[in-house]
């Protein structure tokens, strides 16, 4: 990354952290209610002894049996994963057709201080074995995503030195679709805040209402030819800044956002007043298209902006949220 591109990077993470402190605070109550509901309690993890299934620095395939069906997914572990704890967890949602190896190469995901999941989708409709997840039209059917997802976690929790109030969401595409329309919406006491890329949003009939208010900080380039920033009724997609500004709204954050430009091509719009500090960020890039920001290798059509690296400017916003304390947090099974 050159000087310019860490001037900028270092510009937006001062945008999203501005205001930051007391905020991630007030989103997260510090102690589970009476009447949350019970859960059979985990393994403990004596204090996370538990062994690294692989070398620290590494990523390999595992599987995992979920809905009758076994599902694949890319594991990474920090290279200094054995020195922590209580490491954050990065759930990262490949885009139709390509795997959670594809998205770890152009991603850049796993440079940091976290452990990172590439789930893997199943093959769905239309031209060509391509993978796909919930929600979209070519979907397969009677596939369970979310399930998957919460099986996923479960098998995660259990086994990895990961703190379960620190679990994120990104994807790219049919993937950040996904996060966007789906797992947010009904995961969200396990999924402490979402990073959608050029996000595929796809209508899925069912109406959005998390258990509390998400943090979302949304990508997407304004040239984007697969998934058009205005919008395109035709295959029922919104107009993008139409949808943050909905979570927005949903998130009970002011009306209007407050816009700062970055560089030549990033502007950041962020939503102030949100209901429990769950806050509201957009980054378009100008005549971006459906592309990661940042990406060094091939990530999509269209221009790919080096002003800003995507997996640091998700990651400074991300890694301000916690979840509420309750049965997943790892105070209780350990």
């Amino acid at each position: 990354m050159n000087s310019l591109q860490r001037m900028a990077t270092a510009a937006v993470s001062l945008v999203l952290c501005v205001g930051a402190t007391g905020t991630a605070t007030a989103a997260v109550p510090t102690a589970a209610t009476a009447s949350e509901p019970s859960k059979p309690s985990k393994p403990s993890k004596s204090a996370c002894r538990l062994p690294a299934p692989q070398q620290p620095g590494t990523s390999a395939s595992r599987t995992i049996s979920s809905g009758g069906r076994d599902r694949t997914y890319q594991l990474h572990l920090p290279d200094n994963y054995a020195e922590k704890r209580d490491w954050p967890l990065i759930l990262a949602f490949h885009g139709r057709g390509n795997t959670g190896a594809g998205t770890e190469e152009f991603s850049k995901l796993s440079t940091l201080p976290a452990v990172v999941v590439y789930p893997d989708g199943v093959i769905g409709t239309g031209d060509g074995d391509r993978q796909a997840w919930q929600g979209a039209p070519y979907a397969a059917a009677g596939v369970d995503d979310v399930q998957f997802t919460e099986d996923l976690l479960d098998r995660l929790e259990a086994t990895l030195c990961v703190d379960e109030r620190r679990v994120y969401a990104t994807g790219k595409s049919n993937g950040a679709g996904f996060v966007g329309t789906l797992l947010a919406c009904h995961a969200a006491d396990r999924i402490a805040a979402i990073a959608p890329v050029a996000a595929a949003l796809y209508p899925t009939g069912e109406k959005c209402e998390p258990s509390r208010p998400v943090p979302v900080i949304e990508f997407h380039g304004t040239g984007d030819a697969t998934i058009p920033y205005a919008g395109d009724a035709d295959r029922g997609l919104p107009a993008i800044q139409d949808w943050v500004a909905g979570w927005a709204d949903r998130n009970g954050c002011d009306a209007r956002a407050r816009d700062r430009v970055i560089g030549s091509d990033i502007t950041v719009s962020r939503w102030r007043g949100c209901d429990r500090g769950a806050e509201v960020r957009h980054v378009a890039v100008t005549d971006g298209g459906h592309t990661w920001p940042g990406a060094d290798s091939y990530s999509g059509g269209g221009y790919t902006t080096q002003t800003i690296e995507a997996h640091e400017v998700m990651w400074q916003f991300l890694r301000q949220f916690r979840t509420p304390a309750s049965h997943h947090s790892p105070a209780s099974h350990r």
